[in-house]
């Protein structure tokens, strides 16, 4: 039997890609035969049918990245369809169509590839000079065309034709978009009708004692003063109190028993739906492993989401087309889908600003919402229709708030408030552009430095989003004692605002994902208080929507207080205030070190990453060998060193830091350089569904049988245990 994520490899095509054991392969064998155990041909890494081919795993350089191509490809089997994975017969009551290439499909498979305008072979990529079409009669179509016998049922109505393509004459500037040729309805409300809002891969995972379950479970809340006591005759116009919230799980990564939970336990745990929308580049730049390497990370996601989840797909280069509509993915979607992501062919220019209003547009039209609802955008270019970055004397920062239809950054209330999780591909995409889509939106923008690292990227997004346990999370925070004040809130680029002359604020926090948490630090006065051992501080209330039950969900914190003794000692910053500190001041200092890397200063730049890093050593959380600490200084020397000259900067540096100051802006995970690596420092933020994701990612790159290994949760950085 082939395996799922085997038959996902065969649809995309990428069955050319295999892992060879060390030592399978005889250097000295000059016919280049290689021995694979029954096990590893069935797991999904050495699969090799029905398309073989002799793609290796080479040694990393930073040329391959990882990926060595062949010189030759195999031919295709002939007895399986390597588009729907189905055998071939003949007299099985399907047509059989044998290419120019000599690679054969079932007539109606490859008609519907041909459909979507794709005109080469999805297995060789050679391109035909004659197309399959299915006509509803014997008529054949306008222009040169001839009927194609072979093994066709006599009691089917259609008839296999094929027409002869035109040949063309090469022209200057001329975009051949073979992808935008079906027709495309002016409103997108054909999505597919909404299943059950909570998707699980086992019926049993989704009765009621399950769902309540997830139901009870609610956000704590955790507040932290800078210090315990304060003498009652002193006062501070700036004291730090620590907020801190936890979303409930998603599963606990041990039983009961205390036995770990693996990969299918977790998968079985009941979540809301998603409705997810890639708007996905294919400009010329992304021919070939570029693409290849997509069409993978695609095929990973489409078979990662639930038969509840919806999918739709964009692709864009000069102009951009809905490639499949908003459709479940059950058993007919996920192939429908697939064979939609087989069909891209890269060619053209980059318009994300035309790609996004198609996505948007999904968002806005359909009839159906599911609980979640998110965009993925992925370009590994600039884009050259709507915004063109300044030169010459010009200083101007360009307007990049054009690149989003006004839906998503209308800043009213009408605006549908859907999330752009955007990716930056290789080297020479606009990493500026690309952060301040997804900063707009309220997503978060990743840097893909190394090609192969894509589906991992991808793993780690969907980890969060198949995840949502809290929606629309609001906290307010409310003085008590009537001479205290706020008088800030520090909360990143989440909204927020001070009321009533600074007695109040509240901070809007939107969706957190299963074991999230999220640290906001609030400056306030401390009056001089004479008559009271301790003085009330402060109470924070979090008002959000349980996407299990859809109801509203209340939780108040214990009251904050300070001990007020008549005199107090010199006491120590809590570790859980100094760690928060920490990570603000070196998120200023990446911001800071940016914009004078920007403006030409890059000696300036790592001055400051170099102050903020002494700065780190000299505090408590240092001292203590905090390991947020630790991370934060290994990724300011990382900066220092994406610093070093004008062209470092400018090929990953800038992505590098704009993907830094966005995960540390929404306390989220991103993807940068080596950060979804287990034994990376620079893993912020990841939760332990996105930890999962990502293991089963590289569980089916690296040959693994099965991706049911035992997971060891990375470490949030909250919750870490104490150092003594």
């Amino acid at each position: 039997m082939v395996s799922k994520w085997g038959k996902v490899k065969l649809a995309l095509g990428l069955n050319l890609c295999a892992y060879i054991p060390k030592g399978t392969v005889d250097d000295n064998d000059d016919s280049g035969s290689s021995t694979v155990s029954e096990s590893e041909r069935n797991s999904g890494a050495a699969l090799l049918s029905p398309a073989m081919a002799d793609w290796d795993i080479a040694p990393a350089t930073p040329r391959s990245h990882g990926l060595k191509l062949s010189k030759s490809l195999s031919r295709s089997s002939k007895k399986t369809c390597s588009i729907c994975l189905a055998s071939m017969k003949r007299g099985d009551g399907h047509a059989i169509f044998t290419a120019e290439c000599s690679h054969s499909f079932h007539f109606q498979c490859i008609a519907s590839n041909v459909k979507h305008g794709n005109q080469v072979c999805p297995v060789c990529r050679a391109k035909w000079k004659e197309i399959p079409l299915q006509c509803p009669s014997l008529d054949p179509p306008i222009g040169r065309a001839r009927v194609n016998p072979v093994e066709w049922p006599q009691n089917n109505a259609l008839m296999t034709v094929i027409r002869r393509l035109p040949t063309t004459r090469p022209t200057a500037n001329r975009h051949i978009s073979p992808l935008f040729q079906a027709p495309e309805p002016a409103v997108f409300d054909d999505d597919e009708s909404l299943g059950n809002q909570l998707n699980s891969t086992e019926e049993s995972a989704s009765d009621n004692s399950s769902i309540n379950g997830c139901g009870n479970r609610k956000v704590k809340i955790e507040n932290y003063p800078e210090v315990l006591a304060i003498s009652g005759s002193s006062a501070s116009d700036n004291f730090t109190v620590l907020v801190q919230l936890k979303a409930p799980g998603s599963v606990s990564a041990q039983d009961p028993s205390g036995n770990q939970v693996n990969l299918s336990q977790v998968s079985q745990t009941p979540r809301a739906s998603v409705d997810l929308v890639t708007v996905l580049d294919i400009s010329g730049s992304m021919a070939g492993t570029k693409l290849a390497l997509l069409k993978r990370a695609m095929g990973f996601v489409i078979q990662n989401l639930g038969p509840n989840d919806r999918l739709a797909v964009i692709a864009f280069s000069s102009t951009a087309r809905r490639l499949f509509p908003l459709r479940r993915m059950s058993e007919t979607g996920w192939q429908q889908a697939l064979q939609a992501v087989n069909s891209l062919v890269a060619n053209g220019g980059t318009n994300i600003a035309e790609g996004l209003r198609k996505g948007a547009k999904i968002m806005e039209d359909r009839r159906g919402k599911n609980a979640v609802a998110s965009i993925i955008l992925l370009s590994d270019g600039q884009d050259t229709y709507t915004v063109s970055s300044n030169s010459g004397s010009s200083r101007q920062q360009p307007n990049y708030k054009l690149l989003l239809p006004l839906s998503i950054h209308g800043g009213n209330s009408s605006g549908i408030k859907i999330p752009v999780h955007a990716f930056g591909f290789g080297a020479d995409h606009d990493a500026s552009s690309m952060h301040s889509i997804s900063e707009i939106s309220g997503g978060t923008f990743s840097f893909i430095e190394t090609e192969g690292v894509i589906q991992d990227a991808f793993a780690q997004c969907i980890g969060g989003l198949l995840s949502v346990v809290v929606k629309e999370l609001q906290v307010s925070i409310e003085c008590l004692h009537p001479d205290v004040y706020l008088s800030s809130l520090k909360a990143g680029s989440y909204p927020n605002r001070l009321m009533s002359g600074g007695r109040m604020g509240t901070i809007d926090v939107g969706d957190l994902y299963a074991d999230e948490e999220r640290d906001f630090l609030v400056s306030i006065n401390i009056p001089t208080e004479s008559s009271c051992a301790e003085t009330s501080l402060l109470k924070v209330k979090c008002v959000y929507v349980d996407p299990f039950t859809k109801e509203k969900v209340s939780v108040r914190s214990e009251d904050l207080t300070i001990k007020r003794p008549e005199k107090a000692g010199q006491e120590s910053v809590l570790i859980e205030v100094d760690r928060q500190q920490n990570r603000l001041q070196a998120a200023e200092a990446m911001a800071q070190a940016r914009a004078a890397a920007e403006k030409g200063d890059l000696v300036g730049a790592t001055s400051i990453l170099e102050n903020c890093r002494r700065l780190l050593s000299e505090s408590e959380s240092a001292k203590s060998h905090d390991r947020l600490c630790v991370a934060l200084d290994a990724e300011l020397k990382e900066m220092q060193e994406r610093m070093a000259s004008r062209h470092v900067y400018e090929a990953s540096g800038r992505a590098y830091i704009l993907s830094g100051l966005s995960s540390h802006s929404w306390q989220r995970a991103t993807t940068r350089g080596d950060s979804t690596d287990g034994s990376s420092l620079v893993q912020a933020y990841q939760t332990p569904s996105m930890v999962d994701m990502v293991t089963r990612s590289q569980a089916t790159l690296l040959g693994s049988p099965s991706a049911q290994r035992h997971v060891r949760p990375g470490w949030s950085f909250a919750s870490q245990p104490k150092p003594r």
